[in-house]
């Protein structure tokens, strides 16, 4: 009985060693099947998409851009005799990442064109010629605006021919930092292009 007590105790060390082995196997497998669900879940999340299927407009004119008051100058549909229609739609969905912003580009006939340019043109709080949200912003008394989102190229600023009417511009910052959260729309409008691009941005 004495001579067996050690191979008892030998194997009884045996088996909390395997124990605790299997514990940490499963403890570790669980801990890397948790990190993969959140960082799926963030990078999910933390994606931005930009919607630019024309179909979809009044989806997103209507029930998509919560704040109605931003878009009430975008037209309610698409017009049957616009062509080279653009349209990019984004909401961001983090902190640090959160510019939701909704463009549409057309090219409609001469009167029209000239039509909508004297109406905005005589409401409009602030007016700039080519440049993007980054250059107005900067400038005295200037407003952030938005980027090229429809342009056919990379180029985020808008050319020279075009003339950045901003309809409203609310500071919602609770800080000092100036612009830090807000909102601003308006239209740009390239008279000898005949075209318009409506355009709504929130931050």
């Amino acid at each position: 009985m004495k001579r067996s007590l050690p191979k008892r105790r030998y194997a009884s060390a045996q088996l909390v060693q395997i124990a605790i082995t299997v514990f940490i196997f499963l403890g570790s497998i669980g801990i890397v099947g948790v990190g993969f669900v959140f960082k799926q879940a963030f990078n999910s999340n933390n994606q931005v998409k930009t919607i630019q299927d024309a179909s979809r407009y009044q989806e997103i004119r209507q029930k998509l851009w919560l704040n109605q008051n931003q878009v009430r100058h975008f037209p309610y549909k698409i017009p049957a005799n616009a062509s080279n229609v653009r349209l990019a739609y984004s909401r961001g969905f983090l902190q640090g990442n959160n510019n939701n912003f909704f463009q549409l580009r057309l090219k409609l006939p001469q009167e029209q064109i000239n039509n909508l340019h004297n109406q905005y043109e005589a409401i409009a709080k602030h007016k700039y010629i080519g440049g993007n949200t980054n250059i107005h912003a900067n400038l005295p008394n200037g407003v952030p605006t938005t980027f090229f989102y429809t342009s056919n190229s990379q180029q985020d600023s808008f050319p020279n021919s075009y003339e950045i009417l901003v309809l409203g511009a609310n500071d919602r910052s609770s800080s000092d930092f100036k612009w830090n959260h807000g909102d601003s729309y308006g239209v740009a409008i390239n008279v000898s292009a005949l075209e318009i691009i409506y355009w709504a941005e929130e931050w």
